[in-house]
């Protein structure tokens, strides 16, 4: 048992020299590879530094290409400016349309709303003009039906009166007043010195308005001078 002992206890210190030269090689090994890592950093750094250092030919180019870009950009901004100017006048012009459009529509709706019974009225004028020829026929008239028809026809009238009232219908009853080519129709002219020439001297027909606008013009008789005219003396 002993002799097994030494035997092994030997082949142990035999074999760490051969433990030492295998570590020396690995520290070999290491130390290269960081020599190795040096010498590509040094090579990396410089590639940067060269990098990072531009020439005066590309400096040169860098600076060309801004001042066209400043050209190029106050060009754009000039046809920008231009086309915003064109722009702000379409838009003051398509206001203005839509000002236009939006009076003329109220313009429109305020006068359906005024004259829209213009028809309507015009024909109740003709049963007006019966009536009164009607009560004119009968009111001097004695007999007692006759006084019963004509306080009817009175009330039918005065209703009808109250109508026109509301809607703005009114009379054109021009006696005695200049004559006015705008309301009146002159249906003859005769000699009366008694007025003024151009006098309204009978009214054959009232008119009417609606809202200011003649919807029948009053037929009348125009008074004229019967002194002779400078061209009839002539």
């Amino acid at each position: 048992m002993s002799d097994e002992v030494t035997e092994k206890e030997e082949k142990n210190l035999e074999g760490s020299p051969q433990d030492e030269g295998t570590n020396d090689q690995d520290e070999g090994t290491t130390a290269k590879d960081n020599s190795n890592d040096n010498s590509n950093d040094n090579s990396n750094g410089n590639v940067d530094d060269a990098s990072d250092d531009p020439s005066d030919g590309e400096v040169d180019s860098d600076e060309g290409d801004v001042e066209l870009t400043l050209e190029q950009a106050l060009e754009k901004l000039e046809a920008a400016q231009e086309t915003i100017g064109e722009q702000q006048d379409e838009v003051l012009r398509v206001k203005a349309e839509m000002q236009n459009l939006r009076r003329r529509s109220e313009q429109d709706v305020e006068k359906a709303h005024k004259y829209g019974q213009e028809r309507l009225s015009i024909e109740l004028l003709a049963v007006m003009d019966n009536l009164e020829r009607a009560l004119e026929s009968v009111k001097d008239s004695d007999h007692e039906l006759a006084k019963t028809t004509v306080e009817g026809m009175e009330l039918t009238l005065k209703s009808f009166w109250d109508c026109f009232k509301r809607f703005k219908i009114e009379v054109v009853d021009p006696l005695s007043e200049p004559f006015d080519p705008q309301l009146h129709q002159a249906m003859s002219m005769q000699e009366n010195d008694d007025v003024e020439p151009n006098t309204v001297i009978a009214v054959m027909q009232k008119g009417y308005t609606l809202h200011g606008r003649v919807i029948r013009p009053a037929m009348v008789l125009v008074s004229k001078s019967s002194s002779p005219t400078i061209d009839e003396k002539a």
